[in-house]
């Protein structure tokens, strides 16, 4: 049954907005634990929310708020491969504490655990006075096994045959309903065995479509965005190419799913969880960011080529990517890139074009990824250094400058040795602030001459300020002109300059 909202005017983020991902039932089970009481959302501290808009976030995402499925808990019990992810995240967890994935969704009405359409509805307003907006989960390809359309609309979904069951028994699940079995596909992609606890949703069936957005039109008068999970898997040619043959030679729709979407919900704030460069399109129907994870790629890796490659591209389509070091499907920051690559790291993902987006426990340096199956963590003890780390560049990132100002990627030549190429340097410009940023994505200390050009007057002298180290730096007005900013910087460190004429 629909709920019922006060509609809001659409939510204005600013441009290269910052997103913190909050895993809602987890975070409820550490405030009750810290509290010594049961918290739901309505009861969550004024103080925890202020907390976060302080660091100048300007949207929430409450990730696996919807009704768990308990099919969804049982097949995470019984596989026996989950338990090594359990006992490293919780030593010593009990079946109680296994609570079913929040991506197989058995209903889109908040879950028992978690709050009312009532709750969630004034933490909405809440985070809207803090200059906050809120973000939800959108599971569109799948659903629990659970959920009522399997009973009620078997037809909604991907099937097989009988015999289609006997040979691969792993791939379906079967439903038995007045009218008979129907053998429901295991949801995946194309790269990876099917996913053990939801079905496949049939994109091309007109009904099912329509109740899909159905579903999105109730959600979205209770959020200010969605952050749509696999979103590609929607798009009628990938659809197919995974189906196909189970599809019988079903034609698909005229317009693609998240056109119809966007066009049902057109002030509805969408990020596109995305791969298999598949960004452009999804931007192009309307998603307001998606996913970069080609970027995290070349960072992780330090294919320092690639990732000046990615950061090459028209600025329009960069301000539209969500850039991140960390979120709940990869693993923790600080186990993959450590504190020793902290500087370089962050301060690129805190400070280039786009959404910049963060996850519940990457400020405090934490190591452990928690599964998504789980409903609390052991215990860690929050990184000091990472904990200063980002509260000082949340702040400088924070600043006007880095939300409405220019952006361009700056040259950097050779000077002594060959490892300028190292080094990746860009500009915000506006009024009268200039940053020069600087990050060796290398293993190894790196130098160059960063070529100002007529950003500088040969007339006058420069002072950089490095806002990470608060050390400053006295330039020569001319040799910025004329040969550049020599700059060097250690393996995985940065300079955050604040440029001012002396």
């Amino acid at each position: 049954m629909p709920s019922e909202s006060t509609a809001l005017p659409a939510f204005p983020l600013r441009d290269h907005p910052h997103l913190y991902e909050i895993n809602t039932w987890v975070w409820l089970e550490q405030l009750s634990a810290s509290l010594c009481r049961r918290i739901a959302l309505a009861d969550v501290p004024d103080s925890e929310w202020a907390a976060i808009a302080r660091l100048g976030f300007d949207a929430v995402w409450l990730m696996g708020i919807w009704q768990r499925s308990p099919e969804s808990r049982r097949v995470a019990l019984e596989d026996t491969a989950n338990f090594a992810g359990y006992n490293e995240a919780l030593p010593g967890w009990k079946p109680t504490d296994v609570i079913g994935s929040p991506y197989a969704v058995a209903q889109y009405v908040p879950d028992p655990r978690i709050g009312s359409w009532q709750s969630l509805d004034r933490v909405r307003e809440k985070l809207r006075r803090l200059g906050m907006a809120l973000f939800l989960d959108f599971v569109g390809n799948h659903t629990a096994f659970d959920h009522p359309w399997t009973h009620e609309h078997p037809e909604f979904y991907v099937r097989g045959t009988a015999e289609d069951f006997e040979k691969n028994p792993a791939s379906f699940f079967p439903v038995n309903t007045p009218e008979g079995t129907h053998y429901l596909a295991l949801a995946r992609d194309p790269y990876f065995p099917p996913w053990k606890d939801v079905a496949q949703l049939n994109h091309f069936n007109p009904a099912m479509r329509a109740a899909q957005l159905a579903d999105l039109r109730n959600i979205a008068n209770h959020c200010d965005g969605l952050r749509c999970d696999m979103a590609m898997l929607h798009l009628n040619n990938i659809f197919a190419s995974i189906w196909g043959r189970l599809l019988h030679d079903a034609k698909p729709p005229e317009k693609e799913f998240w056109a119809e979407a966007h066009q049902t919900v057109p002030g509805l704030i969408l990020l596109a969880e995305a791969y298999w460069n598949t960004e452009p399109r999804l931007l192009d129907l309307g998603f307001s960011f998606a996913y970069d994870k080609e970027i995290y790629d070349a960072v992780r890796d330090s294919n320092i080529s690639a990732v000046r490659a990615r950061i090459s591209g028209e600025q329009a389509y960069q301000t539209r990517l969500a850039r991140f070091l960390e979120n709940h499907d990869e693993p923790r920051r600080a186990a993959v890139f450590g504190n020793e690559r902290l500087p370089a790291v962050g301060t690129l993902m805190a400070t280039l074009p786009g959404m910049r987006f963060y996850h519940q426990g990457e400020l405090e340096g934490l190591k452990i990824r928690l599964p998504i199956t789980l409903r609390i963590p052991a215990a860690e003890i929050p990184d000091s250094a990472s904990v200063y780390f980002f509260r000082k560049v949340l702040a400088i990132a924070n600043e006007e400058v880095f939300h409405a100002g220019e952006w361009n990627l700056l040259e950097v030549a050779p000077d002594s040795d060959d490892t300028s190429s190292n080094l990746i340097v860009y500009e915000w410009r506006l009024k009268n602030t200039w940053k020069v940023i600087v990050v060796n994505l290398a293993g190894y200390a790196s130098q160059g001459r960063v070529k100002l050009g007529d950003r500088v007057s040969p007339a006058q002298n420069y002072i950089f300020h490095d806002q990470l180290s608060e050390d400053r730096y006295l330039r020569n007005g001319d040799e910025l002109h004329n040969i550049g900013l020599f700059v060097r910087r250690e393996a995985g460190q940065a300079h955050l300059f604040d440029v001012t004429p002396a």
